[in-house]
């Protein structure tokens, strides 16, 4: 008879990821593109993949995000933007469709998996984000005026969001690799010992 696999704990899962979210901080300080290497992606994809109940994915790290939006804005920002930035209700929303995507497609978690998730949904992120930039009247930097309300504008608006959704991308692929790894190994190692005893 095979004993059955040890499953990973919520508490693990939740003290790894609150423990990755603290590195936004550094960055954030940066107040460069370097700022958007963020472990928020990877912690979406990766509580898709492994918080259960299913409402455990969406709502730990949300409320961990947005602490950590609190401490940006009160510590880094100084408070300029207010308690939270202008429409952060929308970036949310795209958490909860990486949150989603990690649900649906990493159920059962390979490398190749990770790496499509982790470009699709910076992909994502980037096309979604940018257009309501866009979309909110944002500036064309070269400029400094509003962009303009057409494709040429929009098109602008995605060329110089593109060093943030490149930061993006390279942060959300680093953090999957090393929330994923760290919780296949230390998974393995307690499967190892539970067939041991």
């Amino acid at each position: 008879m095979s004993t059955p696999k040890k499953q990973p704990s919520f508490a693990f899962l939740l003290l790894l990821i609150s423990v990755v979210a603290l590195m936004r901080l550094p960055m954030e300080a940066t107040k460069s593109a370097l700022a958007n290497f963020t472990p928020v992606g990877a912690m979406a994809l990766f509580a898709g993949s492994y918080f259960k109940p299913w409402w455990k994915a969406y709502l730990f790290p949300l409320l961990i995000v947005f602490i950590g939006d609190l401490l940006i804005n009160m510590l880094i920002y100084k408070g300029q933007y207010g308690l939270m930035y202008q429409g952060w209700y929308w970036i949310y929303c795209i958490y909860i469709v990486i949150t989603l995507i990690g649900q649906y497609f990493l159920s059962k978690p390979g490398i190749s998996k990770i790496a499509m998730s982790s470009i699709g949904s910076s992909l994502l992120f980037w096309m979604v984000a940018d257009f309501l930039v866009w979309a909110g009247g944002g500036t064309d930097l070269r400029t400094m005026q509003p962009l303009s309300r057409d494709l040429s504008g929009l098109l602008q608006c995605y060329w110089q969001g593109f060093p943030y959704a490149f930061n993006f991308l390279l942060g959300t692929s680093v953090y999957a690799c090393l929330l994923f790894g760290i919780s296949h190994l230390a998974f393995r190692q307690s499967n190892t010992v539970q067939t041991i005893h």
